[in-house]
């Protein structure tokens, strides 16, 4: 068995219908609770951390202080100054600045943040492969397609602390097509991870449905029909599954009309894996007991044909020729 867990950034329980996303649906699902950054709204910086921990925001240290993440490195030294010597609102202007106009990036922590600080994470003591997941990076050195579309998009998406949703776009119409590219990358690499049978637990992570929804409060139909297609992605992640596999999707909180809201959702193949899941707090804890649970096997033990190894490499091969790898 192979538990493949999909993070969905943004993704809405009130925005999914049963019947037209069957994949963001699955076989049961249901909102959980988020937990508000000091902001006033829950963070992407704070709660994929929250996640992979089951811990509060401060007792996993990765905490937005105000507005921009200035526990990046190229932030946290202006940060010691400008806690003394700026006003809040003068901090995010700045830190809003630095994230449009500079290659800093508010979601880079190291993977080894975590050991090195005694947090126990849903990957410790596994096979597992962590693909794209904000602050836990297991090679800062190396960057996907994603990640590096997000670095460089400018003008398409700026954080404008004025703008309804806090961010504004050039060219609404280009930057759809590159969220939609975004989530294909990440949902590809997690569909290779799953084919490869190596790991026991498979967990992505794409910002498509966040980035788009905070955009496209004035029209609607571009996030619906955003929903519509990242609903089909994960179809054809579910056609790799085996009858044994099974996948779970959580978001770490909900987006309408270009804001954040309190509601995360999960879903899942198998109604038992999410029953106790009432917050972002329990994910954790719902991904190791399922792991292991007695009909939990170790990939490595499975069977693994000659037709799963190469569309396995087929996928490498489609991905390195697209020049996502």
């Amino acid at each position: 068995m192979v538990l493949v867990v999909l993070g969905l950034d943004a993704l809405d329980p009130e925005l999914v219908d049963s019947e037209s996303h069957q994949h963001l649906t699955l076989n049961s699902y249901h909102s959980i609770d988020t937990i508000n950054s000091v902001e006033g709204e829950p963070s992407t910086h704070e709660l994929w951390p929250t996640i992979i921990t089951g811990l509060e925001p401060q007792e996993h240290g990765l905490v937005l202080d105000d507005g921009v993440a200035w526990e990046n490195p190229f932030l946290r030294a202006g940060s010691l100054v400008a806690d003394y010597l700026l006003p809040s609102g003068l901090q995010t202007r700045i830190g809003a600045w630095l994230l449009n106009n500079t290659e800093a990036d508010a979601f880079r922590t190291p993977a080894t943040y975590y050991s090195e600080n005694n947090i126990t994470t849903v990957f410790d003591g596994r096979e597992s492969a962590a693909i794209g997941i904000p602050n836990y990076v297991v090679d800062p050195d190396s960057e996907d397609r994603e990640h590096i579309l997000r670095r460089n998009m400018g003008d398409f998406f700026k954080r404008d602390p004025d703008a309804k949703g806090g961010h504004t776009s050039a060219d609404l119409t280009t930057f759809y097509e590159q969220c939609m590219e975004m989530a294909m990358i990440r949902i590809a690499r997690a569909r290779r991870s799953l084919r490869s049978r190596q790991y026991e637990l498979v967990f992505a992570y794409t910002s498509g449905l966040d980035l788009i929804g905070h955009v496209s409060h004035s029209q609607p139909a571009r996030q619906q029909r955003a929903y519509n297609e990242v609903n089909e992605f994960v179809g054809e992640l579910r056609a790799d599954m085996s009858d044994d596999d099974e996948l779970l999707l959580v978001s770490d909180h909900g987006l309408q009309d270009g804001v954040h809201t309190n509601e995360a959702m999960v879903s899942c193949t198998s109604e038992s894996v999410i029953k106790n899941i009432e917050s972002v707090l329990d994910v954790k804890d719902a991904i190791e007991n399922e792991l292991i649970g007695d009909m939990h096997k170790d990939p490595a033990d499975s069977s693994t044909t000659d037709t799963s190894i190469a569309d396995s490499d087929e996928v490498r091969e489609q991905l390195e020729d697209l020049g996502y790898m």
